[in-house]
């Protein structure tokens, strides 16, 4: 394994509140990673703020699409391509052509599927739109919906606590017979307890990672466990740990930002922790 993998990101930006690149650009670097961003879009805050009316938001799709050919011609290879939000049919398009362009042996695509959430799609994204999702999420090697993305991807009815049994079928019918490996967040089994459900390719296996639910919902969560996820699979660790460690990081992030006070819209305080990915 390159001791420093090299990263495509496929994300946004957003220049306040803590989510997608300023979220994953820091925790991957200090999980080792050498971060390659081709930013999806510009928004000057994410779009839970209040007023997301007044917010400026660039769209960077002319951009994204000339980045291939440069790093081509600059001889560019890629331990990992990781995609998050994607603003548009044709931004779907430039990804699926940069997976085929940028993919070797043991490259690992990880697909976060970023659709909706709440058991209903974001505003932006058309039923035309989430197929074309769904056609992108059948390249990875690894995709990372929540229950709502879940839905949406499978076109079954959302379900906010399905059963163990009900996850397993979700997961199976994900995986593409095996193609691929499943991580679904958002899961609750027990009350209190939350975390991600995993089905790992390489061996057929099912687990559970979970943790304390805390009592508030911050944005940019997904981006978080989906970063610690990546990093601990590019450090050589199986899907069932990677999926324990990002689930863990996340809670204890979200615990610390409640028990300083930060208001929970901002994101999680991620940073005072990130030396602990380094281990």
């Amino acid at each position: 394994m390159n001791p420093t993998p090299r990263i495509a990101l496929f994300h946004d930006l957003s220049g306040y509140g803590r989510c997608s690149l300023t979220v994953v650009l820091p925790v991957l670097s200090s999980m080792g990673g050498q971060c390659c961003p081709a930013p999806t879009a510009y928004l000057s805050a994410h779009t839970a703020y209040p007023a997301s009316d007044k917010a400026v938001f660039l769209d960077m799709t002319d951009q994204m699409a000339g980045v291939a050919p440069h790093w081509r011609e600059l001889g560019a290879s890629f331990g990992a391509i990781y995609s998050g939000f994607l603003g548009s049919e044709r931004q779907i398009g430039v990804l699926q052509d940069f997976i085929r362009a940028f993919r070797q042996e043991g490259t690992v695509v990880l697909i976060d599927p970023v659709m909706g959430d709440y058991g209903a799609p974001y505003r932006t994204y058309t039923p035309a739109m989430c197929r074309r999702m769904g056609e992108l999420a059948a390249m990875a090697d690894v995709i990372t919906p929540n229950l709502t993305e879940v839905s949406l991807l499978l076109g079954e009815p959302y379900e906010e606590r399905p059963r163990e049994d009900t996850l397993r079928r979700w997961m199976d019918a994900l995986s593409l017979d095996g193609r691929r490996s499943v991580a679904v967040t958002g899961v609750h089994l027990t009350d209190g307890r939350v975390g991600a459900a995993c089905l790992d390719r390489a061996t057929g296996r099912v687990s559970y990672a979970m943790a304390v639910e805390e009592p508030a919902h911050f944005p940019g969560t997904g981006d978080l466990y989906a970063s610690v996820l990546l990093g601990s699979l590019l450090q050589g660790g199986d899907l069932a740990a990677a999926n324990g460690r990002a689930v863990d990081f996340v809670q204890r992030c979200a615990r610390r930002t409640l028990e300083l006070g930060t208001p929970p819209l901002e994101g999680v305080q991620f940073e005072p922790l990130l030396g602990e990915l380094t281990k």
